[in-house]
């Protein structure tokens, strides 16, 4: 018998400890996503790509709402989802790169004396953001779907 309590308690802690080292994953490569993602808009704007001017405020909300969501409400369905969704934008941001007549392939980039610096973050934000949407998608699925309801035992 108390081997059995011991055996479930060790159980308990490594699961416990697994748990907590898929947060930090989660959370560091969420970050990681959004270093990205900056650095990204970045060359976007200095390879005019994208226009510099207001419309970049766009970017900074979803980046915002991205770091809210790894940052206080990790942990919490909410910030699965968020994660989630921002991680599959930079997904997209890659793919659209690596396919588009401006992108990395067929586009001016090449020629440039950045174009390092410009692919190794359009593979850096490809590889952090399918490891963020790998952990979240895990995260969200081991959470339970309906919140349990307390029977009152008081009539």
């Amino acid at each position: 018998m108390i081997i059995y309590r011991t055996s479930v308690r060790v159980y308990e802690a490594q699961k416990g400890e697994s748990h907590m080292k898929q947060s930090a994953m989660l959370t560091t490569a969420s970050l990681l996503t959004i270093l990205f993602m900056t650095l990204h808009l970045t060359g976007d704007i200095l390879f005019q790509m994208s226009p510099a001017g207001l419309v970049n405020l766009f970017a900074v909300f979803v980046l915002v709402v991205q770091l809210y969501g790894t940052l206080v409400l990790g942990g919490r369905r909410a910030g699965y989802i968020i994660i989630f969704l921002g991680s599959i934008l930079g997904l997209v941001i890659t793919v659209i790169h690596m396919k588009g007549t401006r992108g990395v392939i067929s586009g001016d980039i090449g020629n440039s004396s950045q174009a390092f610096l410009f692919v190794w973050t359009i593979l850096a934000l490809g590889i952090t953001s399918t490891f963020s949407v790998i952990l979240s998608a895990s995260a969200l699925l081991s959470l339970p779907w309906r919140r349990s309801r307390r029977t009152s035992t008081a009539a």
